[in-house]
């Protein structure tokens, strides 16, 4: 089971980048109180950063927005995943607690301002990759049980004609979710050389130390880029 990136992607954003943190054999069926304050942590601190501000306007969101542009997708209907998170925060709606694994997951984000997916690995040993739409693909949208298909050209995260994520960072699928069952997870960090990689690698670095010390897992961390397009995720 390989993360690919198709050559189409760095041929239309060559900067792009990505982490990548494969979890397995956690136990996402207990509470984890060091979680939870981790993400109300970072709420807070979110809370704090924007107050009076506009979200769209903090320079670690804008290359997401341009990046979005360049790929055809309005950024102002649709929001990269981080951008998402912080606006929801800033107009006083704060953030639910949904599950450990995913909780641990958008307080890293939150944090490092990097938009960050996650997707259970346990149900299908096919190859995740990121690529342009053919527009037959499916997709159910997360909380929903009819499906609908992408556009074509448009960037998603897909196992074979299955879409996980669509519009590159902007929403994933119900399929594929963490569910208090998951405990095989793969943690896509996107990021761009030439801006933020270092800050992708740090909160790649702390999301695998947190999976080790809280939940005693089995931890893989990688990276991939234009020179690199592929990783093995298999643990």
């Amino acid at each position: 089971m390989k993360f690919a990136v198709e050559q189409g992607i760095f041929d239309r954003l060559p900067d792009v980048c990505f982490g990548v943190v494969v979890c397995k054999g956690a136990d996402n069926h207990r509470d984890y109180p060091e979680i939870d304050a981790l993400l109300d942590e970072a709420i807070a601190a979110a809370s704090q950063r924007f107050a009076g501000k506009k979200v769209k306007e903090e320079p670690a969101i804008i290359p997401y927005r341009e990046a979005f542009r360049t790929l055809g997708i309005n950024p102002n209907k649709y929001m990269c995943s981080a951008e998402a998170l912080f606006t929801r925060i800033a107009k006083g709606k704060g953030m639910p607690h949904i599950n450990p694994l995913v909780d641990l997951n958008n307080a890293v984000s939150l944090t490092h301002t990097i938009p960050m997916g996650t997707h259970d690995l346990g149900i299908s040993d096919e190859d995740i990759v990121v690529r342009f739409a053919r527009g037959d693909e499916t997709f159910i949208p997360f909380g929903a049980q009819e499906s609908e298909h992408p556009d074509a050209g448009e960037v998603i995260y897909a196992v074979g004609s299955d879409v996980r994520t669509r519009r590159w960072t902007w929403r994933q699928s119900e399929h594929g979710k963490i569910t208090a069952d998951t405990s095989y997870v793969f943690y896509p960090l996107d990021a761009f050389v030439d801006f933020n990689r270092d800050e992708m690698l740090a909160a790649r670095e702390e999301l695998a130390q947190k999976l080790q010390d809280i939940f005693h897992a089995q931890v893989r961390v990688g990276y991939v880029d234009k020179d690199q397009r592929e990783m093995d995720l298999s643990l």
